[in-house]
């Protein structure tokens, strides 16, 4: 894949055919220790340690559709021509973590890629997906909570064009607050 955030989508998309209503994303860039490191978090099915032993083999594989999954070998080819590694923690009814760290300067490495893009296209497709996106860098961080921006405004229709413009720039500049009220066809009404 020619960015880590095709990486980070199938990710996502593992985690919601496992069920997950929650996933966390935090991907920290330290340039003091030359890192990037990308984790995903999920609150889905996790995977009995038979399968979790085997999510690097590309022959195995929970899906029904196809005998073949090659999103873990490859992000952990990826990883490793970085000079990094992949690590998946997951027990039955746990959830399943994926930790995957690159050199942050190596040669290898994939640019990050459009994390914003890739999120909102998740939530469009996803709606009831709660996600939970963390960027930090050198000591800085921007966030996005869809559970709190749910709170404080109700629900959202990610998948409206002005509302996904609205949180991908969100997303991509760190705003901390939406705006009152997110824009969407429900509340454009009469004005």
């Amino acid at each position: 894949m020619k960015e880590i955030a095709l990486h980070v989508l199938d990710l996502l998309q593992n985690s919601v055919e496992a069920g997950a209503s929650r996933v966390s994303i935090d991907i920290t860039e330290d340039a003091a220790m030359d890192r990037l490191v990308v984790e995903v978090r999920d609150d889905g099915r996790g995977m009995q340690p038979c399968v979790r032993d085997r999510v690097f083999d590309p022959f195995v594989t929970t899906r029904r559709t196809r005998r073949v999954g090659l999103g873990l070998p490859l992000l952990a080819a990826a990883a490793r021509q970085a000079g990094g590694e992949v690590k998946v923690e997951s027990s039955p009814g746990r959830g399943t973590t994926v930790t995957a760290s690159f050199g942050l300067t190596h040669l290898d490495r994939a640019p990050l890629g459009d994390m914003a893009a890739t999120l909102i296209a998740v939530l469009a497709a996803n709606p009831q997906l709660k996600l939970n996106y963390r960027y930090r860098r050198d000591g800085g961080e921007t966030s996005f909570d869809t559970e709190a921006i749910e709170r404080r405004m109700g629900s959202v229709p990610w998948g409206e064009p002005r509302v996904a413009l609205w949180a991908r720039d969100a997303i991509r500049f760190g705003l901390a607050e939406p705006p009152e009220p997110i824009p969407g066809p429900a509340r454009d009404k009469g004005r």
